[in-house]
């Protein structure tokens, strides 16, 4: 009876263990507070690229085509590592892959203020910042919305994609005053320092899942914590080549390469120094980014909201719509002064940076269920792939041309292409119902 008794009780404890108790504000919300947190302290790397490029063509004489290439490395990687760097949070655990991560950027940023070759700007800036950032990516955001939350997931998306947009509002007025009155090594060692001062937070108030604290997920129903997905590498690329041979893949990173290309690529890296060129101080131009970073954090939020209410792939088509529009008329708005209508196009241009990404992310899980978060890690690649592209052609165009006018008129036109383009994913059918077995009746 007793070896009864504990073949009965072994396989109820492997299983769902409900929560105790249900807490009054829900764990995941704090989950995605040191979530928000810690993208706010790793989003300091991402505001420095766009200021570095004119004191390192000054200092070493580098051309802004190799400092651009040197950020399209960066990008590049950035991108690339997102989908094994979700498998390898499957694997590991959030918690483990997000503080390593932290500590490579911290190392490859602090590394450049002894730097005297291009080569090691790329390899330090380029490589190494590169495969830190990518480890946790927007696909981290991802990948803690689907564990912790059932419902408001549109909404919980918005507000861990704003954190970017509000980490670029905090450090971006700093590293632009370093830069232009201490030079662009402190700016590198300030980034170094807010990545290593939020280690302590991920190891100690981050958790990889509910179960861990014996919750259910916030809107959902409890569920055992699943065991270790061995093989990262692999199942990253298993479901790259499973997506691959669906089309809303390939729409969805189409248009997202363009996003890239138009905010982080083009906007990002090369607004400060065109603004330069135009006379405006560059703790002028790098206030406006700020603005942006302010307006992006309202406009992904609603895009969450919105997300939750309407059609994805419309919001996404209305986005890069009006973004395309905006870049038309930006280089006829750059003077050695801030004038209302550039603040016009700050304020809107803010309002659209990253609200693509929720409902981008939202079509990922409509079209590929659990392995959307590896998905989108994938169509988050083709993002920084095209933003690459855009960092080190931009580069180029200003070296050959003598202006940036070029790019900025190409990235409106790819953004026209892009909203036509989110119009053609089509919706998933929903799965027809079994019919009812007919009953014979006598």
């Amino acid at each position: 009876m007793l070896s009864d008794v504990t073949q009965t009780t072994e396989p109820l404890a492997a299983t769902a263990r409900p929560p105790v108790r249900t807490p009054r504000i829900h764990r995941a919300w704090f989950v995605a507070a040191v979530t928000f947190v810690t993208i706010i302290g790793a989003a300091a790397f991402a505001s420095l690229p766009g200021l570095l490029i004119e004191p390192l063509h000054e200092e070493f004489h580098w051309s802004r085509g190799t400092i651009g290439f040197a950020v399209s490395v960066n990008l590049a990687l950035y991108g690339l590592t997102a989908p094994f760097a979700a498998a390898l949070m499957d694997r590991f655990g959030i918690r483990r892959v997000v503080a390593v991560a932290l500590t490579v950027i911290a190392a490859g940023s602090l590394l450049t203020v002894w730097m005297t070759a291009a080569w090691q700007l790329v390899l330090y800036w380029g490589v190494l910042v590169g495969l830190g950032s990518g480890s946790m990516a927007l696909a981290f955001a991802a990948t803690v919305t689907n564990r912790w939350f059932t419902a408001r997931r549109g909404l919980v998306t918005g507000i861990l994609t704003a954190a970017g947009a509000s980490g670029q509002l905090v450090f971006l007025p700093l590293l632009s005053w370093l830069v232009e009155h201490h030079g662009w090594e402190p700016a590198a060692v300030t980034v170094a320092l807010a990545a290593l001062a939020v280690v302590p937070f991920v190891w100690l108030l981050l958790r990889d899942h509910p179960a861990d604290v014996g919750l259910a997920p916030y809107g959902g129903e409890y569920a055992p914590k699943p065991a270790p997905v061995t093989g990262a590498a692999r199942r990253a690329v298993t479901v790259l080549f499973r997506a691959a041979r669906t089309g809303p893949f390939w729409l969805l990173a189409g248009t997202f390469a363009i996003c890239g290309a138009s905010t982080n690529g083009l906007v990002k890296t090369h607004f400060v120094p065109a603004a330069h060129d135009h006379g405006m101080p560059v703790t002028a131009a790098a206030g406006l980014l700020a603005v942006i970073g302010v307006f992006d954090v309202v406009g992904t939020i609603a895009s969450g909201w919105f997300t939750d209410r309407f059609e994805a792939r419309r919001l996404l088509a209305v986005y890069y719509a009006l973004r395309g529009i905006s870049l038309l008329f930006l280089p006829m708005l750059l003077a050695p002064a801030v004038h209302p209508p550039m603040l016009f196009f700050i304020v809107f241009y803010g309002l659209d940076w990253v609200a693509t990404v929720p409902p981008t992310i939202a079509l990922c899980r409509e079209h590929y269920g659990e392995d959307s978060a590896i998905v989108f890690g994938w169509v988050l690649a083709s993002h920084q792939v095209g933003a690459a592209v855009i960092a080190f052609a931009g580069g180029l165009a200003r070296d050959v041309f003598g202006s940036y006018d070029l790019v900025w008129y190409a990235s409106g036109a790819l953004c026209a292409a892009a909203a036509l383009m989110a119009l053609v994913i089509r919706r998933k059918p929903e799965p027809k119902p079994e019919p009812e077995p007919v009953v014979a009746v006598a």
